[in-house]
């Protein structure tokens, strides 16, 4: 079975910037698209970005476009998200998970092997 443990998160300052990291374990995930989600409190969970299972197509939220960057490394079986320029309203609690595709459309219900999550927190 896929596993994910996300890292990276934390107490940042408006404008500030942080990596999360989504290691994968117990099978490959070179073989999967992965996603980045979030979930502020009292909010549905949204999509933030992907990345196909090569690294060749990535798909943004909106509201990240042009601050956050994913990226792999599929020899380390881990994922990344490059947040830059954060603003209070990226606060939430952030996961990874599986799909077979990478579709702009970030539908959660299409994705599975959730993670456990990883806080990151914008604020002065």
């Amino acid at each position: 079975q896929l596993q994910f443990v996300e890292s990276g998160g934390g107490l940042v300052q408006p404008g500030g910037s942080l990596r999360l990291s989504c290691a994968a374990s117990g099978l490959t995930a070179d073989y999967y698209s992965i996603g980045w989600f979030r979930q502020a409190p009292g909010k549905e969970r949204e999509g933030v970005s992907c990345i196909s299972s090569r690294g060749g197509r990535t798909n943004y939220a909106d509201s990240v476009k042009g601050r956050f960057t994913i990226s792999r490394d599929n020899a380390k079986n881990t994922v990344y998200l490059q947040m830059n320029s954060l603003k209070p309203e990226d606060t939430a609690v952030y996961y990874c998970a599986a799909n077979l595709f990478c579709s702009p459309e970030l539908r959660s219900a299409e994705y599975d092997y959730w993670g456990q999550g990883t806080q990151v927190t914008v604020s002065k």
